[in-house]
């Protein structure tokens, strides 16, 4: 449902040029020190105190990401300024980018002395000051060792061992060895889980792993660590080792990020339960100056089912002001395939195995009756597939009871299907068909209080709709959802074409939905657009007036082709509403072609919130 107005599985190039230009402009505030000139404190950490907040129920959030950096620390040439320069650069944009996690991909360091691993150290302290949560996976130079994690004290151990994140909001726990790390964080409104990995897990690591996951059961899960992919559609030795006993078998692995290769890569790979696993390798030491610190932002928006992946260097984006040297003008910003990407996740299916969304209950019919209800029709309850007989009861008890009329031989058949967010879980299956004409519809009872019924004061008509994907606008277009018989002719209103219906809530060629009334106050048609709406795709669809003007709204969002021309009421012969069908000349013309769920009318203008949706 729609949430603010403002507003396939795979992988493809991303196009989001607009942000891309906003961190160009506000990216980073600290990197002049390249010049000599002691940096300032940036904002963020001249606040002292201000601790790290990333909101846990946006949809959207950014998870960055650092790869190998050992060339910054190596021996006499230590250089922690790119470094500072990213790190600060999270910490400006934390709120804005609702950041919430950094993880470092391994070789922090070329040599692992306890001098490189110090300078490093202190660099991350600009993180630590304010609780910001992130992971340090030991690299094969951090360690410089061939060993698994069972190697015993280092001086990266020392440094960026557990110990380093206690006390951390995001700190979920560690191996009895110290090497391996476990961190959550809230987005979304749920918890997620990052695995940060030596780059050798022995048999103890991959066994304390999969107690971890087992412990967290519907977390999704982020698995970082140096050694895996080491080219499209690549895994390294050890990378195939840590696939076959523990990625393919976790389900609830959805992403992957690792160094130690070059050039960048990804692939997609199947797991055990036949989903898709992301895996991505990031790596730029082998670039101008050492990387320069660069980082990868996963834009997570799961709004859009989308994480959109940019790579920059806040250190040189800083220096711009200055003026770059030829390299730097390079490297300020990857645009690359492998670099700059969107990666198209159904985020719901894709965690439906370990952590399935619950279905949204039914509601009773009373809890519908909103204050000025005059009708309200669902149809749950029924075998699915059987004949549609008798009287369909208004549940709003004022007597606007509909009765079935068939054409030709058609069909009009109950079903379980329904809207996600739909209060009565049944609706009714429409056979509706234009060659030629046949089908069957609902009618309103003669006599019925809603026949004559004109709405002055405003009003709000609601209806839950489907079409298959065999629809064609040929065949089914301007089947009705919902409508009103009578012709403006009969009703002496004759300007535009007087044979179309008093009101029809309808389906365009597009199909998408229409209402087009004659209202008390006008001689003419005034019409409300809707844009498109899929097929195989349930919508929810609302046309609210107010008194003085309609408003027409798609799973509760207004909808552009909204008119600003006053509309008061709706004009009435005393004749029959039609549910699935829809006259012109006061015949028969076209019957609905799919589904239709809970309808309701309200004699005044109903707020979003009390949407039937909602």
């Amino acid at each position: 449902m729609c949430t603010s107005h403002d507003q396939q599985q795979g992988e493809s190039p991303q196009a989001d040029a607009g942000r891309r230009n906003f961190l160009r402009a506000t990216a980073l505030i600290g990197a002049a020190a390249t010049a000599g000139v002691a940096l300032p404190a940036t904002a963020a950490e001249a606040a002292g105190q201000e601790r790290w907040r990333p909101d846990p129920q946006s949809r959207r959030f950014t998870f960055a990401v650092m790869p190998d950096t050992q060339y910054l620390f190596d021996g006499p040439s230590i250089d922690p300024e790119p470094i500072e320069a990213s790190l600060r650069f999270l910490l400006e944009q934390g709120r804005e980018e609702n950041i919430v996690f950094l993880s470092h991909l391994g070789d922090v360091t070329e040599n692992g002395t306890a001098a490189e691993v110090e300078a490093a150290s202190r660099a991350f302290r600009i993180l630590d000051r304010h609780g910001v949560g992130y992971s340090v996976p030991a690299g094969n130079h951090d360690v410089r060792s061939s060993t698994d994690d069972q190697r015993g004290p280092t001086p990266f151990l020392d440094a960026f061992g557990p110990g380093r994140h206690q006390g951390k909001d995001t700190f979920g726990g560690a191996s009895p060895d110290g090497y391996n790390t476990f961190h959550l964080f809230e987005a979304a409104g749920r918890e997620w889980l990052v695995l940060c990995l030596d780059w050798r897990l022995s048999a103890k690591g991959f066994a304390w792993a999969k107690e971890v996951i087992a412990r967290h059961p519907q977390a999704p899960v982020m698995l970082t660590t140096h050694e895996l992919v080491y080219g499209d559609d690549a895994l390294s030795a050890y990378g195939q080792t840590l696939w076959d006993q523990l990625i393919a078998e976790h389900d609830q692995i959805f992403l992957t990020l690792n160094g130690h290769y070059w050039p960048a890569a990804r692939a997609v790979r199947r797991n055990a339960a036949g989903n898709d696993v992301h895996l991505h390798l990031t790596n730029y030491q082998n670039r101008y100056y050492g990387g320069a610190a660069m980082i990868r932002l996963y834009r997570f928006d799961l709004d859009r089912n989308t994480i959109d992946v940019e790579t920059i260097s806040p250190w040189i984006l800083g220096r711009a002001a200055k003026g770059l040297n030829a390299l730097e003008r390079r490297e300020s910003e990857l645009t690359g395939p492998q670099d700059r990407f969107s990666v198209e996740i159904d985020f719901e299916r894709r965690f439906a195995g370990f952590a399935p969304v619950p279905a949204r209950p039914a509601r009773p019919a009373a809890a519908m009756l909103v204050r000025g209800t005059v009708a309200y029709w669902r149809f749950d309850g029924h075998d699915e597939g059987a004949a549609v007989a008798g009287t369909v009861r208004d549940l709003s008890g004022r007597g606007n009871d509909l009765t079935v009329v068939r054409v030709g031989d058609g069909a009009l058949t109950w079903s379980a299907g329904h809207h996600p967010d739909q209060p009565g879980h049944g609706s009714l299956r429409f056979h509706g068909d234009k060659s030629p004409l046949r089908g069957a519809y609902l009618r309103t009872v003669d006599g019925a209080p809603l026949n004559s019924a004109t709405f002055v004061r405003g009003y709000t008509v609601e209806a839950f709709y489907k079409v298959p994907d065999t629809w064609s606008g040929s065949r089914n277009a301007w089947g009705g959802l919902v409508s009103r018989t009578g012709t403006g002719g009969a009703a002496g209103k004759t300007e535009g074409d007087p044979d179309e219906p008093l009101a029809t809530l309808s389906l365009s060629d597009g199909p998408g939905p229409q209402w087009a009334v004659r209202p008390v106050d006008q001689q003419g048609i005034a019409t409300n657009w809707g844009h498109e709406t899929g097929r195989g795709t349930w919508w929810h669809v609302a046309v609210v007036n107010d008194g003085r003007h309609t408003t027409m709204y798609v799973e509760g969002c207004p909808v552009v082709r909204n008119p600003t021309a006053r509309s008061v009421g709706l004009t009435s012969l005393g004749l029959p509403w039609l549910l699935g069908g829809y006259e012109y000349g006061g015949r028969i013309d076209q019957i609905h072609h799919g589904w239709l769920g809970d309808v309701r009318i309200v004699d005044r203008a109903l707020p979003v919130p009390q949407f039937m949706n909602h």
